[in-house]
């Protein structure tokens, strides 16, 4: 098989999907291709099965803090066979925050989505263990949200003291 590039990838994702795929763009040298957050499963399970895209590098959440589609999940995906790095994005809306899970194709999402759950809200479904990784189990609130306070909210978690002890 012969090299493939980021451009052959977009063409590949635009043929098989059509309308989900919703933007292109590019900057600083990466391609970012926005999708239909229902098509999320399918677009990756072929990326990885036909482009060979077997390291999901990283799951980042984003909060645009707009009133529609708030939320951005980006996946980070790199093929090790023809070096090259593509973005995928989904925005996900404030008032149902879901998306399915990736964890059956690619086991290390595991972590990730867990900790976009654990600090923004988005629940993975499907998710084989989606449970808070950073903070309390208890604990209310999503501490990466435009919305949650500098400073923490008083009260929430009890913090150590800032003297230190003499004992």
């Amino acid at each position: 098989m012969e090299n493939v590039t980021v451009q052959e990838v977009v063409d590949s994702l635009r043929e098989k999907f059509g309308d989900t795929v919703l933007e292109v763009t590019e900057y600083q040298g990466d391609t970012l291709v926005r999708v239909d957050k229902d098509a999320i499963h399918d677009v990756c399970s072929y990326l990885k099965e036909h482009h060979r895209f077997i390291y999901l590098a990283d799951i980042i959440g984003t909060d645009r803090f707009t009133s529609e589609d708030r939320f951005e999940v980006i996946y980070n995906l790199v093929s090790l066979k023809f070096q090259i790095r593509i973005f995928i994005k989904i925005r996900i809306p404030e008032e149902n925050p879901h998306v399915v899970t990736l964890t059956d194709i690619w086991t290390g999402a595991n972590w990730n989505e867990r900790e976009t759950f654990d600090m923004f809200g988005i629940i993975f479904d499907g998710h084989p263990d989606l449970r808070r990784i950073f903070m309390p189990e208890d604990f209310k609130y999503y501490p990466l949200r435009k919305e949650f306070p500098l400073l923490g909210i008083p009260g929430s978690l009890e913090l150590p003291g800032t003297t230190p002890n003499t004992e």
